[in-house]
């Protein structure tokens, strides 16, 4: 029994009820307030602690082994919860817990805020509205700066004990942002050098376009810049402080990057909802896939310690519009998530665009 793609969409944007809220990350950088499930082979990240999770159709009870999803009492599906992880119990000889290093996102991917602090994030006029990376370092869930060496100690053993096959460091914005950018390529040269896992690294543009070939060097196998939206007008609202770097900035790195990593190594995070015109975000799209950057195009998550706590869903009917119209244009340039090698398009968790790909059949188009 499979469920239609409407309704991968709307548990997407609304959420579910999920009885054991315990198992559910609060706060921090990426998905938080949020479960990972597998639904007919798909690791989807669903809301949990949302407000409309609270009051969603949709409701995940667990039964035996797996777990029923119903909507409006009538079972549509079976899906599985992904477990604790096994690394999840061990400490580094400091006594400091895995947990606290780095986390499992969605099915196989492990990640870590390597730099839980933004230089942005304390004062309101700068700020991502939509962010919550302070949240779980002023609930004690995670270090400040986690090191190289416990990186790669986590690393091999999520990769012996869990079977994790790719790793996503990121940061809040530094300082000196390409300072911030070289301490995350060492982070990944010691998880290679460990664990032999291919390493995604996130950071804003780097002003010396040189160290993308030093970051390659280092190990760095796919480099994640997050624009977050392509409407100037958005990003200077919900994004004051990071719309300093304009977004022309942006596809100039996004050339640079791909001149070194390759098509389909680079990403950008793209976050619908936010009040961004849609015809510009499908025209910035359609540049960055032009020039083999993958828009990884999200849903807002209003995260309880966000500013946009209170923000309504999105409205499934905008995501399934614009999931098809970037699928479309990631089809006609041949990029593809399994070709990045690492990181969010890797994991693909946390965007439907991975029932865009053509070799990916799911129910009926909402």
């Amino acid at each position: 029994m499979s469920i239609q793609l409407a309704d991968y969409i709307a548990l997407q944007s609304h959420g579910a009820r999920v009885n054991d809220l315990g198992a559910v990350r609060r706060g921090g950088a990426g998905p938080a307030d949020a479960r990972a499930f597998v639904i007919d082979g798909h690791p989807v990240m669903i809301p949990a602690l949302s407000r409309s999770a609270a009051d969603s159709g949709y409701e995940f009870i667990p039964d035996g082994n797996s777990w029923r999803l119903e909507s409006g009492g009538q079972l549509l599906c079976r899906a599985r919860a992904v477990p604790r992880p096994a690394f999840y119990e061990g400490q580094t000889a400091e006594g400091i817990p895995y947990a606290k290093i780095a986390l499992l996102h969605g099915r196989d991917c492990l990640a870590s805020t390597v730099i839980q602090e933004c230089v942005r994030y304390n004062d309101i006029r700068t700020r991502c509205r939509f962010c919550a990376i302070g949240a779980s370092l002023d609930r004690g869930a995670t270090i400040r700066t986690k090191t190289p060496e416990q990186l790669s100690e986590v690393a091999l053993a999520a990769k012996r004990m869990d079977h994790v096959t790719h790793v996503t460091l990121t940061a809040g914005t530094t300082a000196n942002p390409d300072e911030g950018a070289l301490y995350l390529g060492r982070c990944a040269q010691a998880i290679r050098d460990a664990a032999a896992l291919p390493v995604e690294v996130q950071f804003e543009p780097l002003r010396d376009k040189r160290l993308y070939s030093r970051l390659k060097d280092m190990g760095v196998s796919d480099v994640g810049l997050h624009v977050e939206s392509f409407d100037e007008k958005t990003r200077r609202k919900m994004a004051p402080g990071k719309a300093e770097v304009s977004l022309e900035r942006y596809f100039e790195a996004f050339a640079d990057a791909v001149a070194v990593f390759g098509r389909n190594k680079i990403s950008t995070y793209v976050i619908l909802g936010l009040g961004e015109d849609p015809k510009l975000t499908l025209e910035g799209c359609r540049r960055a896939i032009s020039l083999g950057v993958y828009p990884v195009i999200v849903p807002l998550r209003p995260l309880l310690d966000s500013f946009l706590a209170k923000s309504r869903p999105v409205d499934p009917r905008y995501l399934a519009t614009m999931y098809r119209a970037v699928g479309a244009m990631l089809e006609e340039q041949g990029l593809r998530a399994e070709e990045s090698t690492a990181g969010c398009v890797r994991c693909r968790a946390c965007s439907l665009l991975q029932f865009t790909e053509k070799e990916i059949q799911v129910g009926d188009n909402p």
